[in-house]
């Protein structure tokens, strides 16, 4: 489904990917973890056209992309859901949840369709009349990506959902994308810092360092957590 060969990107003479590869499946659940600086949001960023790549290819679903605007992606089927959620938090959860499926024209199926997301995520059922503002940041996550799964997406690609969440709310939203790829077999594209938890829900992991992969694989073929840690940090244990 997505396909990239040789990235590199950055910001001026700053060079924040150098030679990235990475594939991502239909239906699969896809990490990629690294310490702060590594180039994860800018893969995202670039990936979702928000900036050009130096060098390399980027394919979706058997298109070269490269250069095309983010909005077009968007309407190809390409979400991304930007670190920091950016829900409008004077609106209420209806009328966030409204913006994500403004631009559809297939407008009989828009209810079902929020029916089915308020499904997945429970909560903003209960709130979906307050004000997004007020909403806790494990909500507000939970809005921001069922804004984008509103959008019909074939792949949602989400930049850090754990940031600054509490570890019991973090399994909440993890449970919440884990019940969203098994029962509607939505493709996910998720980065992270920590690599807790994400062994349970992954079907193959990128590791992120200085720009570079040092680490990659489906989750069973990579050697666990300590094999993850290990890229992770840059060393090799005896």
């Amino acid at each position: 489904m997505l396909k990239v060969e040789g990235l590199k990107a950055g910001y001026g003479r700053l060079t924040a990917l150098d030679g990235v590869d990475l594939t991502v499946e239909k239906g699969e659940i896809v990490f990629v973890v690294g310490p702060n600086g590594a180039g994860k949001s800018t893969l995202l960023k670039t990936v979702a056209g928000l900036q050009s790549p130096f060098a390399g290819t980027i394919s979706f679903q058997g298109t070269r992309i490269n250069g095309q605007a983010p909005e077009r992606l968007c309407r190809e089927g390409l979400v991304l859901v930007p670190e920091g959620r950016s829900i409008f938090r004077t609106l209420t959860v209806e009328e966030n949840l409204a913006l994500g499926s403004m631009g559809r024209a297939d407008r009989d199926l828009v209810a079902g369709d929020l029916e089915r997301v308020l499904e997945i995520f429970p909560i903003l059922r209960a709130r979906f009349k307050g004000v997004a503002g007020h909403l806790s940041g494990g909500e507000q996550q939970q809005l921001a990506i069922a804004r984008a799964i509103l959008q019909q997406p074939t792949l949602i690609m989400i930049d850090e959902p754990s940031l600054g969440l509490a570890p019991l709310v973090i399994d909440q939203v993890y449970e919440s994308l884990r019940g969203l790829n098994r029962e509607s077999g939505m493709t996910l594209l998720i980065v992270e810092q920590s690599t807790a938890r994400i062994l349970d829900l992954a079907h193959r992991v990128y590791v992120l360092r200085n720009g570079r992969v040092v680490l990659s694989g489906k989750v069973d073929e990579i050697g666990g957590d300590r094999a993850l840690e290990d890229a992770y940090f840059g060393y090799a244990r005896a």
